[in-house]
């Protein structure tokens, strides 16, 4: 399937913004209201809330809903998760393809996100992953320059944009109960650049992926993963979350989709760097990098297993690190090995 670009919105017009996972908003509004009023007055844009936007503990009928209310609704330009989170995939069983279909709209999310993403997908439409309310719109100081850069060409332009490696990078968070924390920016230590593999070839197609982790529930729960030769010629783009999985389990992860045939349908690899700190495993500089190293391993024992001749390109900033660029999901990723550079288009 081809998958189209949804018409983009303009400064002045209104963006949906729900909470298709976790209610998180409406206990934790330090980082949402901030987001917001930077939605507003650094991009132009009226953010527009739901029933659900602010409630933890809504259904998923009540959170499919509010999807069909943005879409459906033609003053809505763009729909904006407000944060990820671990249930997504009760929604989707409730969702209307053909409303959705019928009112194609750019949706930016990520990490449980990752579930929409891949449904509307399967509808052919283009979707964005990353771009949190409460996380990179909401970051403490200011957002981050590569990341409001990213994020403002998705939003509002469609073309070609040359992504680049982070000079650095950031994986600690501090407390959004605590208002002092949005005083200053969160610290980042110097990042290395991005790590090639079999990069002796240009790669062209449709990018597809999200969360290690959410794909993995979807895989096992058989829900909206095709048949695995609709991914030939596609472009993987893989992330971890704040969970932090083990390397043992992203390899384990990997294996299976090896084993469904899917991992040699990818000619390339696009791997984010690597979340490696959380409040329940605040590892230091050595253990973090570490942390990372692991992985990366695991993902090049995994590929070797079952897809060798697929090319790789590690610590791509797409994930839950800060900061974060936008990955066009089912849009046009160019990944040329011989000048490594990496091209997407929003």
């Amino acid at each position: 399937m081809t998958s189209s670009y949804p018409r983009k919105p303009r400064p002045g017009d209104r963006v949906a913004v729900l909470s298709p996972s976790s209610g998180l908003p409406g206990i934790l509004p330090l980082p949402y209201e901030l987001g917001l009023r930077r939605l507003r007055e650094d991009f132009g844009l009226e953010p527009v809330e739901y029933p659900g936007t602010r409630t933890m503990g809504s259904t998923p009928q009540e959170r499919a809903a509010d999807l069909h209310a943005a879409f459906a609704d033609p003053e809505i330009k763009a729909v904006i998760a407000s944060i990820g989170g671990d249930d997504q995939i009760t929604v989707l069983p409730h969702l209307d393809r053909d409303l959705l279909r019928a009112n194609p709209k750019p949706f930016f999310g990520y990490s449980d996100n990752t579930n929409l993403l891949v449904f509307l997908d399967n509808l052919g439409i283009v979707g964005y992953h990353g771009g949190s309310v409460m996380v990179e719109f909401g970051r403490p100081g200011a957002l981050h320059p590569q990341t409001a850069e990213s994020l403002r060409a998705a939003l509002f332009i469609h073309g070609d944009y040359e992504l680049s490696p982070a000079k650095e990078s950031g994986s600690v968070n501090r407390p959004w109960e605590d208002p002092r924390t949005f005083d200053d920016e969160p610290e980042l230590l110097p990042a290395d650049g991005w790590t090639w593999h079999n990069a002796d070839r240009t790669v062209e197609g449709a990018g597809w992926g999200g969360n290690v982790e959410i794909l993995a529930w979807m895989l096992m729960a058989d829900r909206e993963i095709l048949p695995p030769e609709a991914y030939e010629g596609r472009v993987l783009f893989l992330e971890t979350s704040e969970e932090m999985p083990r390397a043992d389990e992203v390899y384990r992860i990997l294996r299976n989709m090896g084993e469904r045939g899917l991992l040699r349908r990818f000619p390339a690899l696009l791997m984010a760097r690597a979340k490696n700190w959380s409040f329940e495993q605040p590892l230091d500089a050595d253990a973090g990098a570490l942390y990372g190293r692991r992985q990366r391993e695991a993902v090049l024992r995994a590929l070797a297993e079952y897809a060798p001749d697929t090319m790789a390109v590690f610590d791509v900033d797409c994930g839950h690190t800060d900061p974060q660029v936008i990955i066009p999901f089912g849009g046009r990723i160019r990944v040329d090995g011989t000048a490594r550079r990496i091209t997407v288009t929003y």
